[in-house]
């Protein structure tokens, strides 16, 4: 954002009337730094603990992830490692730290979707049909849809059309098309080709000529085996004395790549009010207490306790 926005330089922490400001301060830095000195703290405190840690850090999960965890998980696999649980340190907590964690995830499908018209002068319409004006009733029918009612495990299917393209470079050609930009973040409710076929039947009944492709992100997981989320839930309980609330909301993380190889996986970490935000920040007593949270987490897995 706007660096001048900012009260403090967002690449140099600062820490300002008992928080921590800077950007990656909750997203997710943090939870990287305070999972470094928990492994430390534990294999240092626990040398002939019962299993095998280790920590993989990325710089391409926010991006199209084409390296990071995704080539990782098939070099574990090529060499026969397999991953029984994954902790996995995104901002999960809402409203203090703890007080939420990450089960699962939404699934991620991208569409492009072309209204096709008929490119003209804009003096002679009818001779011409044009692409923005049929777009408008079909941006309000996709809006007020209700393409799932979600299930136990995951909200209701949501839709953002985050782009919208037309237009011939002239004021007065009215264009062969429009396009627009769709995210749908879906659980096990539905598929990307039933939501698909749905968009389908919406311009079919509107009489909007369109065509789309498409490209699936992600696809949703859950957690459905316990282990480690008990352990999570009791070290929450432990070291923070709250409640932690099992979730599958927010966007996506790494887990997406791990999932499929039959990996347990929770995400636990800092608080998520201000991340992608300006003045992105966390309280510094929270890093020190989810460092022993995770610490604890290690001990409950590998200690039995």
């Amino acid at each position: 954002g706007p660096l001048d926005q900012w009260h403090s330089d967002p690449f140099t922490p600062t820490i300002r009337d008992g928080m921590l400001y800077g950007r990656g301060a909750a997203d997710m830095k943090t939870g990287v730094a305070a999972a470094t000195c928990a492994l430390r703290d534990f294999v240092t405190a626990q040398p002939n603990h019962s299993g095998t840690v280790a920590i993989l850090l990325t710089s391409d999960e926010e991006g199209p992830a084409n390296n990071g965890v995704v080539k990782v998980m098939d070099w574990l696999a090529a060499r026969g490692v397999k991953l029984d649980y994954a902790l996995i340190g995104e901002p999960s907590s809402n409203a203090e730290l703890g007080d939420q964690i990450r089960v699962g995830r939404r699934g991620s499908m991208h569409v492009e979707l072309t209204v096709h018209g008929v490119q003209g002068h804009v003096a002679y319409p009818e001779k011409a049909r044009n692409p923005i004006h049929l777009t408008g009733k079909l941006l309000t029918a996709l809006a007020a849809h209700t393409f799932d009612l979600g299930n136990a495990a995951f909200p209701p299917t949501s839709m953002q059309i985050y782009e919208i393209a037309s237009g011939a470079g002239a004021n007065n050609i009215i264009p062969g098309e429009l396009k627009l930009k769709l995210n749908f973040r879906f659980g096990t409710a539905c598929t990307a080709e039933t939501l698909l076929a749905q968009i389908d039947a919406i311009a079919s009944q509107l009489e909007v000529p369109i065509s789309t492709t498409h490209r699936i992100a992600s696809q949703p997981f859950l957690t459905t085996r316990t282990t480690l989320v008990d352990a999570v839930r009791g070290a929450v309980r432990d070291v923070l004395n709250i409640d932690a609330c099992p979730d599958t909301g927010g966007g996506t993380s790494d887990g997406r790549f791990i999932a499929p190889f039959g990996a347990e996986i929770v995400e636990l970490g800092p608080v998520n009010a201000t991340i992608h935000k300006i003045d992105e920040c966390l309280a510094v007593a929270d890093i020190e207490r989810l460092k022993m949270t995770y610490q604890a987490v290690l001990e409950r897995v590998y200690l039995k306790l």
